[in-house]
Formats: structure tokens, C-alpha cells, sequence
């Protein structure tokens, strides 16, 4: 079926977010983002750029808001161990039944799994020295993508990053994505909602110009490939 994406479509739902989604469904979905992120969202850009040069001073706190399965915080982890660095990890996500099949799935990463809002943590007085999302931004209303950046501005350190990564939304992608998931809906994507939802997930998602109509004065919108974008705010200096 074809959608006009010219707009985003921030009315469609994604199947997931449904309380009463099929469990079965949703657990296997959890366990195929390790794939598409691995493929879609190159993770390991965030790391070798954003996070081991700040390893590299010293222990890290780190915070994944709206984390899922908990797939790139494992692979942060253990990355961070590979190159012999420490991080204090947390992965924060609203939704109880992702949170519960992370924590039991997480295989001694030492990742520390909450359930919460970013809201919770700023009334806590929680700081970070690196405050990242990857796929959420689409999900949220123009209000509570607000309230995220202010919520991240707060939980960050002054020398800190904020980084929020995201699909951007464009035929292309729509197009590309839906053809590779085609191939495996039967096989490897069966039985999860990963074809179905990212579909939605695209058409939900801002386009570059429309992200930075609406970023605040010192956050950055970066664009790259394939179809992605960063929106940053990033007060240590680095590159």
C-alpha cells in the first residue's frame, strides 16, 4: 500500500505500543531490533564517535531514554569492555514489558535496566555525562518532544552530550526499507512486528527541515546516510 509522505503522519499508531499487543509477538520483535539496529541505526558510529573518546577520561555515566530491548545499551557495554573502559549504564524505558525483557535478557552486560520517566530522573537530580535516544523522537508529539529535549538539557553534565538519533523520513527509505523486510517477512521478521512497524515508524518520522524548524536555539540536526538524523546538543568541545 502506498502513503503519501510528504507530511508526517503523526496520527498512525505503531502495533507495538498497544498494551494489549500480542506478547509473543512483542517479545520477538524486541529480539529482531538487535538486528535492524545493527543495520539501520549504526550504533557503532555512536560509539567510536560520541562515547570511547569521552571513555577515555574516565568512567562514564550513560543514559539510553526510551531504550527498548536494551540492544544498544548491551553493545555499548560491551564494546567498552573490549577497549578496556568502564560506564555506568542505565537503560530507561516507560514501558514495563520492554524493561522486563531486557533486564532478563541482558546476559551480565551490567547494563542497569529502569522503568521510569525522563522526568522521574530529573526530579531525582540523576546527571549523565552522555544523555542519548535512538528511535524515539518519532514517536512523541511536538509538546513531549520538547519536554525530552528540556528533560535531557537537565540530566545532562555542563561538559556533556545529548544526542537523540532517528529515522528520517523520506520514499526512499520507505521504499528500501519495505522491500528488504518483504524478502523476509516469512523467515526472519514472521511473527514480530518488525516489518509493520517500521513502516509506520517512517511515516511518523521528521524530515531534516522539519526537525530543525522546531529544535530549540543550540541543538544541531545532523542528516546522514542511510536516512538518519541526530539532533545534538554537545558541550564538551569535541568533535
Amino acid at each position: 500500500m502506498s502513503h503519501d509522505l510528504s507530511t508526517r503522519a503523526s496520527d498512525a499508531r505503531e502495533l507495538m505500543d498497544d498494551p494489549d499487543a500480542d506478547i509473543a509477538m512483542l517479545e520477538r520483535t524486541y529480539e529482531r531490533f538487535r538486528l535492524v539496529n545493527a543495520l539501520v541505526s549504526g550504533p557503532g558510529v555512536l560509539y567510536r564517535r560520541d562515547i570511547r573518546p569521552r571513555a577515555r577520561r574516565g568512567t562514564l555515566r550513560i543514559l539510553d531514554i526510551g531504550a527498548g530491548g536494551g540492544d544498544v545499551c548491551r553493545m555499548i557495554a560491551s564494546r567498552l569492555r573490549r577497549d578496556g573502559l568502564t560506564a555506568e549504564i542505565t537503560a530507561l524505558d516507560a514501558d514495563d514489558r520492554a524493561i522486563r525483557w531486557a533486564a532478563d535478557h541482558d546476559s551480565g552486560s551490567g547494563v542497569r535496566y529502569r522503568r521510569a520517566l525522563s522526568e522521574q530522573l530529573v526530579a531525582e537530580g540523576e546527571k549523565y555525562d552522555v544523555v542519548f535516544s535512538n528511535h524515539v523522537l518519532h514517536h512523541l508529539t511536538e509538546s513531549e518532544l520538547q519536554s525530552l529535549l528540556l528533560d535531557s538539557r537537565r540530566l545532562v553534565a555542563e561538559d556533556g552530550l545529548v544526542v537523540h538519533r532517528d529515522i528520517a523520513r523520506s520514499r526512499a527509505a520507505y521504499a528500501l526499507y519495505g522491500a528488504v523486510t518483504w524478502l523476509f517477512s516469512g523467515t526472519l521478521f514472521r511473527g514480530s512486528f518488525i516489518r509493520e512497524d517500521g513502516l509506520i515508524s517512517i511515516r511518523r518520522s521528521y524530515t531534516p527541515k522539519e526537525l530543525a524548524s522546531i529544535a530549540p536555539s543550540g541543538w544541531t540536526v545532523r542528516f546522514g546516510l542511510p536516512s538518519r538524523l541526530e539532533l545534538r546538543r554537545d558541550g564538551s568541545g569535541l568533535p
